[in-house]
């Protein structure tokens, strides 16, 4: 057979339900055509050759179930069918293996979305390593590889084996194992784990055993026996065939005994169970195409039922509740120096810009989305673990470890710098200019400013218990835990860890597990229902999983599990009420008043009303909440903002944190240029302009009251500093000056920072519920 031919079997027996399906519509419309022209013996043969395709499927299925220990209900197609040819009814046999194969592609359609394979580890596994031999670097298998070997390891590889870095700093991505999204420096000594990505300069690694015995080929067999120790899920319509097929075989000998076999068969035709056959099915098609809509693939039918069952959501939090790569969140100026936050920025990015360090792209980005004006750096010289050095605009710039930029760890602002660090789980990257240290840049992956309503939309969606689990630090976590609202916190936890964790709550209630990393795919594929992050690309997380989440908003899981439970109900609903109506014409053919080619007309109009209530599931989950485009409009505008004054708002805990160091009075009044410049009319443009918006589309007594309050108290606040300032003028401010500088300052810090997260919660965020059905007004 040439390739073509093959291609075309392969695609054949792939498709065997649309075949299936084609060739029994085929045989009942060739069947009336030729009924309609008076052949009754070629539509006798058509219907018999439809009725002989679903009655060859019907008994494999039966077959199937039996062989898994299992009553479906195409045990009582099989039996309607092979009566109804028995007593000759071959129309009635032809419309029920109609609905049989269309029931077929139905389920078929839906199990081909399914991929549980591991191709994203397998491609993303290394095929070869780097390996010195002689002097020389040779490209070998990784089987190759032994305990011992010197390999190389260059930019951008994945490291393939368990090891110690040999020489220089290694600068890894470790986020797939740890879900730590900062990078990892490891130096001489240091222990690395194969799957990690070098982000840095190339470095030399001594094996520490075969790829075997690697963490990477580890978690390939963790998520291999997760997915083989889960359970089998029982169908919706095979549990109610559990009770229904008795029912109607007992139906069905009474009709026997009543008048014979022909009425048998008639019960056995409208007993026939399109209701468990197809309403379920269809429903459940219906709600993965709602789901999709919403940003959710889910791979199967079954998938959304057991979604439907699960109230405890297990998650990771890089990438999930936080923004899943490091930002930056705050620029501290030396004690020693005068320059501002901005400048310092501005050089670093500039410099930065030629770097291929991966704290390099955050830094850049911020200093664009401030607005700062980058030139292109001369004499650039990066050296792997220390840092990157050059010239901008003139003056010599220096980024990277604190002993670089010439900053002693006993200055007190070095000290101060660190310890907020260490706080807030951030990044340091030390900042010199032209020979003195000018400041320190701290990059952090911060929470997403919509995580606590994430949480609480998830409650809504019918979960119950929300567990934490992340490889990332204790402190880091716990922050993260506190301030989105979860039910339990659990750190530093390894993929085996995790695999514990989701065995632990299963054993409570069904579980959903969310991740975006290789560390999340083995309990991704244990959980009863695993969900990804995917809006990022394709990686090992989504194919372990069930489902992805094609939208960087995990809130939609609350949505699509609600989604989940209406469409089980639906389909439960659409069941409960075809086998209501066909137990109700089973008792009118048991006494021989239903012939069974009416039986099977009627059988196919209860079909149709149960379809079309189970079509209901196409309908999403509506949002309480409908914005029109220009009330969204309104709301990205002051998004928007929000990003821009965050810089603001950190500027005056530096000022604060900096008061009685030289020049700390200059900061204070940029400080409060900023605030009269910056942030007040950005407040009072949200007063005039959102406020009015939201208050006409969220209803009620005037809904914003406390927000504006709040507006009230940052005015006043904005003035008591602006008073300070005059009253301190030019002399040096003594210690009550400073007392009350500092209160002002953190109190406007305090109050704006949560003002700003509160707005971005619970207003904000209503723009991704924009009708864009309606024009705006």
């Amino acid at each position: 057979m040439g390739s073509v031919g093959k291609r075309v079997a392969g695609w054949a027996v792939r498709r065997s339900d649309l075949l299936l399906l084609i060739a029994t519509a085929a045989g009942l419309v060739a069947g009336g055509v030729a009924s309609l022209a008076g052949a009754g013996d070629v539509a006798d043969a058509a219907w018999l050759a439809a009725a002989a395709c679903g009655l060859g499927y019907a008994l494999w299925a039966a077959i199937d179930a039996l062989r898994h220990g299992r009553l479906g209900v195409d045990v009582i197609a099989l039996l309607a069918l092979a009566g109804a040819i028995a007593v000759d009814e071959l129309l009635a046999a032809a419309v029920i293996s109609l609905m049989l194969t269309s029931g077929r592609t139905l389920e078929a359609w839906a199990a081909r979305r399914a991929r549980h394979d591991l191709s994203a580890l397998l491609d993303r596994a290394p095929r070869t390593a780097r390996r010195y031999r002689a002097g020389q670097v040779e490209t070998v298998p990784l089987e190759d590889i032994a305990a011992g070997d010197m390999l190389l390891v260059a930019a951008g590889d994945v490291v393939p084996v368990d090891g110690t870095v040999a020489d220089t700093v290694a600068v890894l991505d470790e986020s797939a194992l740890t879900g730590e999204a900062r990078p990892a420096e490891h130096g001489p000594g240091d222990q690395v784990r194969s799957g990690v990505v070098n982000v840095g300069a190339p470095f030399r690694l001594r094996a520490g055993g075969t790829a075997a015995e690697s963490t990477y080929a580890g978690i390939v067999r963790l998520v291999t026996e997760a997915e083989n120790s889960q359970a089998p899920f029982v169908r919706l319509a095979d549990r109610y065939a559990m009770w229904f097929l008795p029912l109607t075989l007992v139906v069905a000998g009474v009709a026997w005994a009543l008048g014979g076999p022909g009425q048998a068969v008639a019960v056995l035709v409208v007993a026939t169970p399109c209701p468990l056959i197809l309403a379920a099915p269809v429903a459940l098609v219906s709600g993965l195409s709602a789901a999709a809509r919403r940003g959710v693939v889910v791979k199967s039918g079954g998938v959304l039922e057991r979604l439907a069952q699960c109230t405890t959501l297990v998650l990771d939090k890089t990438g999930t509740l936080t923004a899943g790569q490091p930002d930056l969140a705050a620029v501290i100026p030396a004690g020693t120096r005068d320059l501002g936050t901005a400048e310092i920025l501005t050089l670093a990015a500039s410099l930065d810009q030629v770097s291929g360090h991966v704290l390099a792209a955050p830094i850049v980005r911020a200093a664009a989305a401030r607005g700062g004006r980058l030139t292109a750096p001369a004499g650039v010289t990066e050296i792997p673990g220390q840092g990157i050095a050059g010239t901008v605009g003139g003056r010599a710039v220096r980024l990277g470890r604190a002993g670089w930029a010439g900053a002693a760890e006993t200055e007190p602002w070095v000290r101060a710098a660190r310890r907020r660090a260490r706080l807030d789980g951030a990044l340091t990257v030390f900042a010199a200019v032209d020979g003195q240290p000018a400041g320190v840049l701290l990059l952090e992956d911060q929470i997403r400013p919509d995580a606590r309503q994430t949480i609480r939309a998830v409650r809504r969606g019918g979960i119950r218990r929300i567990v934490l689990a992340t490889g990332d630090r204790p402190e880091a976590a716990d922050a993260v835990g506190a301030l989105t609202g979860v039910d339990e916190v659990l750190a530093g936890l390894t993929p085996a860890a995790k695999l514990d964790v989701v065995r632990r709550e299963q054993r409570l209630a069904p579980v959903i597990m969310t991740g975006d990393g290789i560390n999340d795919a083995p309990a991704l594929a244990l959980a009863d229902v695993g969900i990804a992050m995917g809006a990022r690309g394709a990686t090992a997380s989504s194919q372990a999983a069930d489902a992805v989440l094609t939208v960087d908003q995990i809130g939609r899981l609350g949505e699509v599990a609600a989604l989940a439970r209406r469409t089980r109900r639906i389909a439960l609903e659409s069941v409960l009420a075809g086998m209501g109506l066909s137990l109700a014409a089973m008792a009118v053919a048991a006494v021989g008043l239903l012939p069974a080619v009416w039986g099977a007309l009627l059988q196919e109009a209860i079909d149709v009303a149960v379809i079309l209530n189970a079509l209901r599931a196409l309908m999403p989950v509506a949002p309480e909440v409908r914005l029109r485009a220009a009330d969204t409009a309104l709301t990205t505008r002051f998004r928007g903002e929000h990003q821009a004054i965050r810089a603001d708002i950190d500027q005056l805990r530096v000022a604060a944190e900096t008061l009685g160091q030289p020049g700390a009075m200059s900061r204070v009044r940029r400080v409060h240029k900023l605030l009269t410049s910056e942030v007040w009319p950005h407040e009072y443009a949200e007063e005039c302009d959102l406020y009015p918006a939201l208050n006409r589309v969220l209803g009620g007594a005037d809904p914003t009251a406390p927000m504006s309050r709040a507006h009230a108290e940052i005015s006043v606040q904005i003035g008591r500093l602006g008073r300070l300032i005059d009253d301190i003028g030019d002399r040096a401010p003594d210690e009550t000056d400073i007392t009350d500088l500092r209160a002002t300052l953190y109190g406007l810090y305090a109050i704006l920072r949560l003002h700003t997260v509160q707005e971005d919660e619970t207003y904000l965020s209503l723009g991704d519920m924009a009708d864009t059905s309606r024009p705006a007004a």
